[in-house]
């Protein structure tokens, strides 16, 4: 899929309106959803988390973190994968955002999908960031390759995603925004 037909599909389809983030008892945060244009494909970019980490320690994930107060979501993204990754705001043009990913550690999570062309070296911040990786998005629009499964947790039974590529296992939330991605663009 090249850039102009992933623009397309993804701007065909509503996506949540607003940058409002309702309020609740959970904690809001957002994420960028980078998705690398090389004019022949397209990579979604992931991050994995430092192993010192207190919260998911070496997990897969997309750039982002909390909502500072009065920041909107599509700042946060963007602020987040600067200090985490070193990607400029400038860099990314944003198509919108995803429905709300709410998470098992009582956060709600803004994902917003951004456009960006090849960068020449990332700037990782090794306090939050132990490294990043790309993957074909077309892996992640193969059914096959998205897996959901119920496990019983905190008492209640939670619906999970995974989605391996290689050595790598993305899961939880990360593979959650990426389903639905996926199901956006079909």
């Amino acid at each position: 899929m090249l850039a102009s037909e992933f623009r397309q599909r993804f701007l065909l389809h509503p996506t949540a309106a607003g940058d409002a983030v309702p309020s609740s008892d959970q904690h809001q945060a957002a994420v960028l959803v980078p998705v690398i244009d090389y004019g022949d494909r397209l990579q979604v970019l992931f991050t994995q988390r430092a192993l010192h980490l207190r919260h998911h320690p070496g997990q897969i994930s997309f750039p982002g973190g909390r909502i500072e107060p009065g920041e909107q979501s599509a700042e946060a993204a963007l602020r987040e994968a600067e200090e985490e990754i070193g990607l400029t705001p400038n860099a990314v043009t944003l198509l919108g955002r995803l429905p709300l990913q709410p998470t098992s550690t009582g956060f709600n999570i803004v994902p917003w999908v951004g456009l960006l062309a090849p960068q020449q070296r990332w700037l990782l911040q090794p306090a939050e960031v132990a490294g990043i990786f790309e993957v074909p998005l077309t892996h992640f629009l193969q059914q096959e390759n998205r897996h959901q499964f119920n496990l019983p947790l905190r008492g209640k039974v939670q619906q999970l995603h995974a989605m391996p590529y290689q050595d790598k296992f993305i899961w939880g939330a990360t593979a959650a925004i990426l389903h639905r991605l996926c199901l956006q663009l079909a």
